[in-house]
Parts: structure tokens; sequence; C-alpha cells
């Protein structure tokens, strides 16, 4: 009879007695991470090339608009019409950084790793899409602290005039997250369909630079209520509606505003709020669907 030729040897493998954080810190680290990812940070030089170089512009920009009302006195652009101005920026954005935070993970297939631990299939999604929120927020409102610090520093009514720009400036941060909101909800939901970036980014171009013509077509359009309402056709313009019926005169004047949306204000304010809810509700759906498989 043989003798026995295994061998066991001690690796010296010892169970985890930390502390188990649980689901609020899971929740709070996957945030982190989308956050430092639509950035680039902790990532190759490559990945950081486009988000920063957007950074670069916007923050060019505002400094640019505060240079110029510094010499000349006058306010070339409000910090709600920066917003603005920017929109198409933060279409690129969100067509790169939504696929990066989503469809990576769907083709790499590493979902399952995720759900087994104590983060429920929704929380996923809702890290994903605070995280993407909270990055397009930041890439609005900081150009517009820097104009506000640059006019603070030079108003000529002291503490009045601070006052003054902190009053305009909050309005615009505002409006800042209901692009954020918007824009982060549409793009994540259409990112979370396919894994392969190069379709998800399209997707997220497509939803909101194709469906501008439906705007220029319904507002030339005999009827007026049509025209009034045309501005519904685009989550960019939406978006833009809703700032002007609760903005008022920091985005457009009060004459242009009425030719625009007409007495429709709450009909967008409500659309634009229908819009993100069906947005998040598919989107949870479709992790539900996708941690089934």
């Amino acid at each position: 009879m043989s003798e026995p030729t295994g061998v066991i040897h001690d690796i010296g493998y010892q169970r985890y007695t930390g502390p188990r954080l649980g689901r609020r810190h899971v929740f709070g680290a996957l945030y982190l991470h989308g956050l430092r990812t639509a950035f680039g940070l902790g990532r190759s030089a490559k990945a950081k090339i486009f988000p920063w170089l957007v950074v670069g512009i916007v923050v060019v920009v505002a400094a640019g608009l505060t240079a110029v009302r510094t010499q000349t006195g006058q306010v070339v652009m409000t910090y709600a019409q920066f917003a603005d101005a920017m929109s198409w920026l933060v279409i690129f954005f969100v067509a790169v950084v939504g696929p990066e935070l989503v469809s990576r993970d769907l083709r790499s297939g590493v979902l399952p790793l995720y759900f087994s631990r104590p983060l429920p299939r929704g929380d996923y999604a809702l890290a994903k899409l605070g995280a993407l929120a909270s990055a397009l927020w930041l890439l609005l409102g900081a150009p517009q602290l820097v104009m506000f610090l640059g006019a603070a520093f030079t108003t000529k009514t002291g503490m009045r005039g601070v006052w003054d720009e902190l009053l305009d400036l909050l309005p615009g941060l505002l409006y800042a997250a209901l692009w954020a909101v918007v824009f982060a909800s549409v793009g994540l939901l259409i990112a979370s369909l396919t894994g392969k970036r190069a379709f998800a980014a399209g997707g997220i171009v497509a939803a909101f630079l194709m469906t501008t013509p439906i705007v220029g077509t319904l507002s030339i359009m005999p009827s007026r209520a049509v025209n009034e309402l045309a501005m519904l056709g685009s989550p960019s313009t939406l978006v833009q509606a809703v700032g002007v019926y609760t903005l008022g005169d920091r985005l457009v004047p009060g004459a242009r505003a009425e030719q625009m949306i007409g007495g429709f204000g709450p009909v967008y304010l409500a659309v634009a709020v229908l819009l993100v809810a069906g947005c998040v509700a598919l989107l949870l759906l479709r992790y539900r669907k996708v941690a089934a498989r």
C-alpha cells in the first residue's frame, strides 16, 4: 500500500476580522469611484485628456468673461446664460463619460461581482447616476464660481455688490443642477442599454442633437400653441424652457420669454420632472433585469 503524497501547506490564510461597513459605505464608495472615473482620476493619462480638456475650455471661457466684465464693467453673460452657452460641451461630456461609467461594466461582465456584495441592484444604478449628475454640475458650476469671484473682488459697491452677485449666482447653480439631472438621467439610461461604448455614445448624441430639428419644425407651424410647445421636442430645449419659466430675466428678457413658451411654463416643468422620473424608473428596471441573468 503506497504512502499518501498529498501535502497541505499552511499559507497563512486568516479570516477578515475588521469592521463590515455595509450597504451605505458600499454605495458611497461606488459613487466616489464613479465621480473620479468621470474626470479620469486614478486612470491612465489618456483617460484624463477629454474630461480635463472640457474642464479647461469652460474655465477659460469663464475667465475670459470675467476679464471682459472687469475691463468694461458690462455683464456679457449671466451665470444662468453660461450654462446654456456650454450645453453643447455638456452633451459630448455625457456621451463620453456615461458609457465609461456603465457600458464598460456591462461589457466586462463584472456586475455579478458588484451584486454579490451588500449592494442592491438599484443602488448601483443610483450611485452611477449620482456620480454623473455631480460631475456635470461641477462642470457647469465651477466656472460660475470663477465668474462670481472675479465679480466679487472687483465690485465697486462693497458688500452690497457681493451680496447682489451671490443672489445672481445661486439661481445659476440651480439651473446648472437642472441641466445635470436631466442630462445625466437621459444619458445614463441610453448608455445602460449596451455594453459597446461607441454605440452608447452615438445614441446619447443622437438623443440630444438629432431631436433639435423637431423643435425647429414645430416652431414654424401655423399654430401659436404648437410654437409655444415646440421646445418639448428635445431634452436640451426642454431644460432651456424650464429655465425661461423659472428664472425669467436672468435667462432671457420678459418679452422674449413670453414669445418662446407663452403660458406653458408649468407644462414644461411638469414634463421635465416626468422625464427625469421616467428615466430613473427605466434605469432601475434595466438593472433589475441585468442582474437577473
